[in-house]
């Protein structure tokens, strides 16, 4: 009986020890599924942090860019460096520094249309000078070629007083036809005068007259 009782009691000491055992363990926490889930944790973290460093380099970026483009105008446009001394010690503002730019550049585009005119006029300018040229160098060579030619030449003041005549005679016709009393009978009159007096058989008329009154003079 003594040794039943015995081997009883051991029995019912490894069985708490069994039980004793198996609870603690179950209450231990499983440390390969945490160091999992720590991991994971790290590397969205991780993750979330580059996003944000990326994203605050590439504004900080932006903004550079902005502020080396604002200090460029102002050192490409004449206007933003010119201040005045009320506001000289400041910095111009973004706005202010647009606008200046806005004001200087619709300035080049009326200088370069008034270039424009400048050359366009320059151009028929060097035109009419050439064609000019070209009618001096005709009569050279028709005078190199007929050097008797010039000795019977009209002068300046013959053509002229054949030309004074001719509208001498027009002019005394028109005065006498034409109403000035108001633009409407003034329009009136010169159509009129113009059909009677600037046909081609009066002004030849007129200019064989001319001529033979000069001629008259002259010989």
């Amino acid at each position: 009986p003594a040794l039943f009782m015995e081997n009883a009691r051991k029995g019912s000491i490894v069985s708490r020890a069994n039980s004793i055992g198996s609870t603690s363990a179950s209450s231990v926490p499983n440390t390969d599924d945490e160091d999992s889930d720590y991991h994971q944790e790290s590397c969205k973290e991780s993750y979330k942090d580059q996003r944000r460093r990326a994203h605050t380099q590439a504004e900080q970026k932006r903004r550079d860019a902005i502020k080396k483009g604002y200090n460029d105008l102002q050192a490409i446009v004449p206007t933003c460096e010119q201040q005045d001394f009320s506001i000289s010690s400041q910095k111009l503002s973004k706005a202010i520094v647009l606008q200046k730019t806005i004001d200087y550049i619709q300035f080049l585009h009326k200088e370069k249309k008034k270039q424009e005119e400048e050359v366009s006029t320059l151009r028929k300018d060097v035109m009419a000078l050439k064609i000019m040229k070209v009618n001096y160098e005709q009569i050279v060579k028709a005078h190199q070629d007929n050097p008797n030619e010039g000795k019977n030449q009209i002068s300046d003041e013959v053509k002229f007083n054949v030309f004074q005549g001719i509208m001498d005679s027009l002019f005394q016709s028109f005065n006498a036809s034409v109403s000035v009393t108001s633009f409407q009978e003034l329009s009136a009159c010169v159509f009129s005068w113009i059909e009677e007096h600037c046909k081609p058989q009066t002004l030849r008329d007129v200019v064989i007259g001319v001529l033979h009154k000069v001629k008259s003079q002259l010989y």
